[in-house]
């Protein structure tokens, strides 16, 4: 399985690897599984894929309310965004109904790993890994290097290449290895 690592020293290189890379890609249907330990950027990530959508806002985590959706400001597809944190099983994941949303919508599940696989066999897995003893805060702009590991499942995905023109990474934005293309 291909997989696109890329670096991001910043909360707004973290964003920017969501707007620029990944959502010039992104449509209705589409799932992301989000995982990383707390405050490794799941929701700057969010926050950047919401922003180049263009789904009214604002984007927070979604811890207490689970699942929050946003509505899109330019006629594009709504971004479900779960937490999906304090869920034990996939019966309360599959309680929220996700199932009905997802053709028209872009549903990001933030700690979905071992739990949302099943709502599609097309999703995009991205996986942040912050440095060891890295700042916490992503707001910080010195907040410490995280790996983004962007790992594509399914046929949906075949032949999309995340480095193709016009969706080209930020400067400051590292690519470490790989292409999914």
């Amino acid at each position: 399985m291909d997989q696109l690592r890329l670096r991001a020293d910043s909360a707004d290189e973290m964003r920017a690897i969501a707007t620029d890379v990944i959502a010039p890609h992104v449509r209705a249907g589409d799932l992301l599984i989000l995982s990383g330990h707390l405050g490794a950027g799941k929701t700057t990530f969010t926050q950047g894929l919401g922003d180049a959508l263009g789904v009214r806002g604002p984007i927070a985590s979604p811890t207490f309310i689970i699942a929050r959706t946003h509505p899109s400001d330019v006629g594009g597809p709504a971004l479900i965004h779960v937490d999906a944190y304090r869920l034990n099983s996939l019966a309360e994941l599959d309680d929220l109904d996700l199932d009905t949303t997802l053709d028209d919508s872009v549903t990001v599940v933030e700690w979905g790993e071992g739990k949302a696989e099943a709502l599609s066999g097309d999703r995009l897995h991205v996986r942040i890994d912050r440095e060891r003893g890295g700042e916490l805060d992503m707001s910080n702009p010195e907040g410490g290097m995280r790996e983004v590991i962007v790992i594509a499942h399914g046929s949906r995905w075949d032949g999309v290449n995340f480095a193709t023109p016009g969706a080209a990474p930020s400067p400051g934005v590292a690519a470490r290895a790989g292409d999914l293309g």
